[in-house]
């Protein structure tokens, strides 16, 4: 069967079977869909034969509908966690009580959702259905009255595909047909509640099926406008990998796509927070604020300031975590934008560059990190591994040594009173001369540097002559001093500052100022994470640091094969 990157998928099933539906359903659509898949209700929409052309109709918001979204999204994780998927809200909408509204045209029947096809992100290019076949000969007429249901709803892509899909649900079929295939939109259908304007707060780092929940149904909530409040700066110190967050303008950007494609009838406002209340605590007009078992003590606290600000409190909304059937120890149960960012380490988060001045053997790694990021731990493991270890901070007291051009250099610039008795450099004086003043310790950099970057070379060009395949280029001033040129691939070790500066102070008995100042005189962690194609953190057991090294190290085989596989002329 063909692959495509985007498709929809039509849900059909009475919204009472749905829930038992959804794992196989999905499944099904994850073999013929690889990138995004839009979901689309419409519980009791008739495909088959003699029932005219269906055309798309307003459904109700009701507690089922809030609960097959959380549950889709659960499977979704479970099942297709690979796929970006989405639930439409455009046709979900309390119907109007006055007959004679415009929004039934007068008629009493309400008017069709989609007075024109809705756009999306991305054009579905096969649309999908659980819709049950009585007959399997009726299967092109289905397929074709599927196809312009959906054209009456969104922009597709011309020549639109559409695939009837066969779950094994042979026992559920036949309870389906006990009980007949209604409209589920009865008196046993509780319905919702809902609210001119709502309000969520988050980091929405890595768009995921619990933030997709809570976005999704604060949208069945809002009938007018929706607030998101998106952490920023100040908030995600604490954060768990928070180097590895997205940007604010990234996340913001997939906020407002997601939505858009949701429900674009709502006024959407995104801010960004510096405080944990931002507007919900200031802003007259909000109703209600959505908020789970984990958050409810904030949404309490946000109703304590409001009342202290003279505002009515808002309605809490409370929705289910999402579990995480792939947590590994060290996550969180629940689905978490923190577990998926532990998951990044030892991956490759962007491509190498092109390095084509470089020969392929040996494959090079420069390894860097803060001072107290384990780095060097990395590299011992590494090296275990086969790699060749290439520790510059010892190539670097090899300038230093007499005889050597730096050796002479240095003397000439900072003064023969750094020799010591057997003709070295005291290092340690040469620190104090150089400490806090910038351009003296440029001007260190700028003779040291460039001669330990030819150590490192000549160490490669041995390890070349040796025939090794890998080297780890050990080196806390690796992106600092421009090395990059002479490596393949930059991996970069983080560590919480609080952490680093307590192993500092421990390690080479310094005070906690000393080894703060250590750190700020080095690039952030953020920053060598800009640079980085992989990364690692030293911060939990050694035995999860091994894990994360033995990834990257399998991982980077891949690689190697792949790229002297291309490199190699056709047979």
């Amino acid at each position: 069967m063909s692959m495509f990157s985007t498709g929809i998928l039509v849900l059909t099933s009475p919204l009472h079977t749905l829930p038992l539906r959804i794992a196989p359903v999905l499944s099904s659509a994850a073999q013929v869909v690889e990138r995004t898949l839009y979901v689309h209700l419409h519980p009791g929409l008739n495909l088959g034969v003699g029932g005219g052309q269906p055309r798309p109709v307003f459904i109700p918001p009701v507690v089922d509908l809030s609960s097959l979204i959380t549950g889709l999204y659960s499977n979704a994780a479970n099942v297709c966690g690979h796929l970006d998927v989405r639930v439409l809200l455009t046709n979900v909408r309390a119907q109007p009580n006055n007959a004679s509204s415009p929004e039934t045209g007068g008629t009493g029947v309400a008017c069709n959702p989609f007075p024109s096809p809705q756009p999306l992100s991305h054009s579905p290019e096969v649309v999908l259905t659980d819709f049950a076949l009585q007959d399997p000969g009726q299967s092109p007429l289905v397929a074709q009255c599927l196809q312009r249901y959906t054209g009456y709803c969104y922009v597709c892509t011309p020549g639109l595909a559409s695939v009837l899909l066969h779950p094994q649900l042979q026992k559920l079929e036949e309870e389906v047909e006990k009980e007949g295939q209604k409209d589920d939109w009865d008196s046993r259908s509780e319905r919702m509640e809902t609210y001119s304007e709502v309000v969520v707060g988050g980091t929405f780092d890595r768009l995921h099926g619990a933030h997709k929940t809570l976005l999704n149904i604060s949208c069945l909530l809002a009938n007018k406008r929706f607030l998101i409040g998106v952490c920023d700066q100040e908030l995600l110190k604490k954060k768990v990998l928070k180097e590895l967050i997205e940007p604010y303008a990234l996340r913001v950007q997939r906020l407002h796509e997601f939505l858009q494609d949701v429900k674009p009838s709502l006024q959407y406002e995104i801010v960004p927070l510096s405080d944990p209340f931002g507007p919900s605590v200031i802003d007259p007009q909000l109703q209600c604020i959505v908020v789970s078992e984990e958050t409810r003590r904030g949404g309490e606290a946000v109703n304590k300031k409001r009342l202290e600000n003279g505002l009515p409190g808002l309605v809490l909304h409370e929705i289910q975590l999402l579990k995480d059937a792939h947590h590994t120890e060290m996550e969180e149960e629940k689905i978490s934008s923190s577990s998926l960012r532990s998951r990044l380490l030892g991956t490759l988060l962007t491509d190498p560059k092109n390095k084509s001045h470089l020969p392929l053997v040996p494959y090079v790694i420069g390894l860097t990190g803060s001072s107290g990021s384990g780095k060097s731990s990395i590299a011992q493991q590494l090296e275990a591994m086969g790699a060749v270890r290439i520790d510059s901070d010892q190539l670097g007291h090899e300038t230093y040594q007499p005889g050597e051009v730096a050796y002479n250099r240095v003397l000439e610039e900072f003064g023969s009173d750094l020799i010591n008795e057997d003709k070295t450099i005291n290092r340690r004086a040469l620190g104090r001369k150089v400490f806090g003043n910038k351009e003296r310790l440029k001007a260190l950099t700028d003779i040291v540097w460039p001669e330990i970057a030819l150590l490192v070379k000549e160490r490669i060009q041995q390890a070349r002559e040796e025939g090794k395949q890998v080297c780890v280029v050990d080196a806390a001033v690796l992106l600092e001093a421009g090395w990059t040129d002479i490596v393949h691939e930059v991996w970069v070790a983080v560590i919480p500052e609080e952490e680093a500066v307590s192993r500092i102070t421990a390690r080479d008995g310094v005070s906690q100022e000393d080894a703060v100042r250590r750190l700020q005189s080095q690039w952030p962690n953020t920053q060598q994470v800009e640079q980085a194609n992989v990364v690692l953190c030293t911060l939990w057991e050694p035995e999860i640091t091994q894990k994360q090294v033995r990834k990257a190290w399998d991982l980077l085989q891949k690689r190697i094969q792949q790229s002297r596989e291309g490199a190699k002329p056709p047979s």
